[in-house]
């Protein structure tokens, strides 16, 4: 009896292409020193939390359906009087994915979510932090075959952070793009 176990689709994609195209690309001596993805952050900011707790939990639910995972609401740090907001009020929701869930969530972003948005041709190659990190924001969270359109109250988005361990800008996107990320294709 042989105990196969789960390999995602873009797990197996990095360790048999991805790899050997970035080591040819830049040189590495080594196999272990092509860059990985880390893990993946979704992030979402809720407007009108401070009035409306249910606003919260509706957040939550939906971010922890995209991701397939539980998501956890963020607290405010500081009193801003201006705002009627007070310190350790919940005012947004994140969740943290890594291993096979993060390559689950990327496999499902590329291939359904991000064709589904409206007039898309790419997804922007400015959004680098100078560390290897990059940052889409997606404006509708309706684009995600999870989330059921009818029971949404309100469109809202979120931010989708790539954490890699690549040094440079250039090896996160050259990482991403062999992942099979779409990003724009502006002629120089």
């Amino acid at each position: 009896m042989s105990t196969q176990t789960y390999t995602p689709r873009l797990a197996a994609k990095y360790k048999k292409d991805v790899v050997p195209a970035l080591v040819k690309k830049f040189g590495y001596k080594t196999v272990m020193q092509a860059p990985k993805l880390e893990k993946i952050c979704l992030n979402r900011g809720i407007n009108g939390a401070v009035n409306d707790k249910k606003l919260v939990d509706i957040s939550l639910e939906e971010l922890s359906t995209i991701s397939g995972q539980k998501a956890v609401s963020t607290m405010s740090k500081k009193d801003i009087s201006n705002f009627k907001l007070r310190k350790n009020m919940p005012i947004g929701a994140r969740v943290t994915l890594r291993g096979d869930k993060m390559y689950e969530f990327l496999d499902r972003l590329i291939a359904v979510a991000l064709p589904r948005v409206r007039d898309f041709k790419g997804v922007n190659e400015k959004s680098f932090d100078g560390r290897g990190n990059y940052t889409l924001g997606v404006t509708e969270q309706i684009i995600f075959p999870e989330v059921d359109i009818d029971k949404v109250n309100r469109i809202t988005g979120l931010d989708i952070t790539f954490v890699t361990s690549a040094n440079s800008d250039e090896e996160a996107y050259e990482l991403l793009k062999e992942l099979g990320m779409p990003f724009r294709d502006i002629k120089k």
